[in-house]
């Protein structure tokens, strides 16, 4: 989340062209995942907040996956480095997106 938080803030307009153009802005949209990802990642960290930090990841990945259909159906992530800017990288990256919240939902357990 930290790593991908970071590329979100760093290098925006691969993501930009990923965001469904019903949402308006995707500058706005890249920078406010951007800065969600970082926090969930900042609460993933310490014991205390890591439950919190895995349900508010679970919300952000769900809330993102709109985007990931969008890329898959224009035929992949331009933008990015072969081979993720394929149709084919972005059809994969939605059971990965499935991979993702069963990971945070285990996370949120472990930390009851």
């Amino acid at each position: 989340m930290g790593g991908s938080g970071f590329l979100h803030l760093v290098r925006p307009e691969p993501y930009a062209r990923i965001v469904p153009p019903a949402l308006g802005s995707p500058s706005f949209w890249v920078l406010a995942s951007g800065v969600a990802e970082l926090a969930v990642a900042a609460l993933l960290l310490p014991p205390r907040t890591r439950r919190l930090g895995a349900t508010a990841c679970i919300v952000l990945l769900v809330a993102v996956s709109p985007a990931n259909v969008h890329a898959a159906l224009e035929g992949g992530y331009q933008g990015f480095r072969p081979p993720f800017d394929s149709a084919a990288a972005a059809w994969l990256r939605l059971p990965l997106q499935l991979v993702l919240i069963w990971w945070a939902w285990r996370v949120r357990r472990a930390a009851e």
